[in-house]
């Protein structure tokens, strides 16, 4: 199945944005429309930062363990995510790249590395089902990383 991308444009440093991303809890926040019942397994950030978590999108629920794999701060953190009793994996790559007039571009990319037929069979409904989600993922990333760098005072 081809790859989805999303991002969006924020006005935190990609050191910021990193550093918040980096911490596996921080996830929860903007993600918790369609990722609930989070348990975090390792490091609270890092590779090796774990999280089981149940996910609902198109009318199923399946838990997800989701562990960082690779991590290039302040550019890049790689998850892997497996499912569907280990017949879905995949990988999640947010890429942060400094934007010419201040601030950063967060992109997500969700790519699959074997999927269950029946997601194969509905790849363009099940792309286009994460595509809305993760959209809405960078949309809520945007404000509590406002929120984040107001606490903090950033």
């Amino acid at each position: 199945m081809k790859p989805v991308t999303v991002s969006t444009d924020v006005p935190q440093t990609p050191e910021q944005v990193y550093d918040f991303l980096d911490v596996m809890a921080h996830h929860e926040r903007f993600t918790d429309h369609y990722l609930t019942d989070w348990r975090y397994d390792g490091p609270d950030r890092g590779i090796g930062a774990r999280a089981t978590v149940t996910a609902a999108l198109g009318g199923t629920k399946t838990e997800v363990t989701i562990e960082v794999v690779e991590a290039e701060a302040p550019r890049r953190i790689v998850e892997r995510n497996v499912s569907a009793a280990g017949r879905r994996a995949a990988h999640g790559t947010y890429t942060v790249e400094p934007l010419p007039t201040g601030g950063s571009r967060v992109a997500f990319t969700y790519a699959w590395e074997r999927a269950p037929l029946a997601d194969r069979l509905l790849a363009p409904v099940v792309r286009a089902v994460m595509r809305r989600a993760n959209r809405e993922v960078m949309r809520r990333l945007a404000t509590e990383l406002a929120r984040h760098a107001s606490r903090s005072g950033s």
